[in-house]
Formats: structure tokens, sequence, C-alpha cells
């Protein structure tokens, strides 16, 4: 970890960082390391040599079937819990997309809260493709960001994205030339983890919590969460530094 920055990578190039059941643990494992650690403002999520994620791992799958295994509950024992700590826990996630990110691996992507994409990224959305339905949050994530009608095209042609086009749609954030998406990802997490984490906290709940709430129930929640955001020490050395016309110093409490 450096500034305040947990970096987790993806680490089966050989294989186009696909998921097997060691990965998936161990991603669950690091995911939810990173969510509780108090020294972990923001996390950085990216993917080693020419893939972000290709998705599950087709060959051991395979041979789940082949055993009668099905999908051997990894659905529930792996995919649905990162991505559900990616998206709720109380900091900001960073997704570098290097290259391919397919199936779960483009899911693991969209459950990020902003998205770096390098100009060699590609996205598909292939579950229909082996005959599977959508997993890992994409149903939910995917709507969200581009639209149900364009999700739907999406999830059903299974026709891959190239950066200019995820760009267009709003799947990512923004788009950098290959040598650059590192650095470029990494300086906008640790600007994150030097802003109020609190506040951030509390925008990733207001904006899941409205996205499925009426006007009214998010009102009311907007009203609880600033409550809270006024009694955190950011905001008040904040609004002095704002009166002093200096620069605030936020200390992620």
């Amino acid at each position: 970890m450096a500034d305040a920055v947990a970096t987790l990578t993806l680490d089966r190039p050989e294989s186009m960082n696909s998921l097997t059941a060691e990965l998936k643990a161990a991603l669950l494992k690091a995911v939810g390391r990173a969510a509780a650690d108090p020294e972990v403002r923001a996390v950085l999520l990216t993917g080693s040599g020419r893939a972000f994620c290709a998705g599950q791992d087709l060959r051991e799958h395979a041979d789940n079937l082949a055993a009668g295994r099905g999908l051997a509950n990894t659905v529930r024992e792996h995919y649905n819990p990162v991505v559900e700590l990616i998206a709720t826990m109380p900091k900001p996630v960073v997704a570098a997309v290097n290259g391919v990110a397919a199936g779960a691996g483009a899911a693991l992507a969209f459950a990020c809260d902003l998205r770096v994409a390098s100009d060699r990224a590609k996205f598909a959305l292939a579950f229909a493709g082996i005959g599977l339905a959508p997993d890992s949050g994409a149903s939910w994530t995917l709507q969200r960001l581009v639209g149900r009608g364009r999700a739907t095209e999406l999830m059903l042609l299974g026709e891959p994205l190239d950066a200019p086009r995820a760009l267009e749609l709003g799947l990512v954030t923004r788009v950098v030339p290959a040598d650059d998406l590192l650095k470029t990802a990494h300086e906008l997490a640790v600007r994150l983890a030097a802003g109020p984490t609190a506040a951030y906290a509390a925008t990733k709940r207001a904006l899941a919590h409205a996205a499925t709430h009426s006007l009214a129930d998010s009102l009311a929640l907007e009203a609880d969460l600033q409550d809270a955001c006024v009694a955190t020490q950011d905001h008040q050395d904040a609004t002095r530094a704002f009166l002093a016309k200096e620069r605030p110093v936020f200390r992620g409490r």
C-alpha cells in the first residue's frame, strides 16, 4: 500500500486473469481486507498482462460440469460477496482496465466507482454466448451506467466494445494511452485517498439507495447522512479552511 491506496492486481496473465476458485478466494480476501483496513482510503483494481479479467476460467468450469458440480456455488460464494464489498465499502474503488474485461471481469469493473481504461481495453458481456444469464451484479450495474435498452442490447448480443465506444456510452470515466494507464489511475486513487473519506462513503451509500428508492426516501437518507458528515472533523476543518481561503487537508475522520 502507498499513499493510503491499496492496489489489487489480478495476476494470471497467462490465462488473461480468468477467475479460478483459487483466484476468486484470494480476491475476496484482498477486497475484504482493504475494505476493513482504516489505513486504506482508496482501492485500485487492475489486471496483469494484456487483460483486465476474462471472466470465469472456462477450463475449470468445464471440469465442474463434467463432474456434475455445475457452478460449484461460485456465484454465491465468490462473485456476489466480492461485488457487494466493492460496491458498498466506505471508500472509493478505481478500476484500471488495462485490456479485455469480459463476463464477470467486466462486471467487476462495473462495480467500481470509477473506471479508467487503456486505449487497448475491450468490454464484452459474454454470458449469453455460452448460454448463461448475467451474474456478478452486471444486471444491476450495467443498466445504471448505460440505461436499460443499451444494457439489454449489450447482454443479449454480447458484441465487444472498444475503449472509445465504452467512453461514449459512459461505461468508463476516461480513456488514456496504455503506457499511461497505471500512472493515471493511481494518481486518481491518490487524489481520492486524500479526500473526505466519510463524505465519499456517504455519497456511495446515497447513490446506491436512491437507485432503488423513492424521492422521499432518498431525501430522508440524505438528511441523515448530512447529519453524520457535519459531525466529522474533516467537515469542520474544511469549513474553517474555506473561510480562511486555505486549501483543506482531509484526514479521513
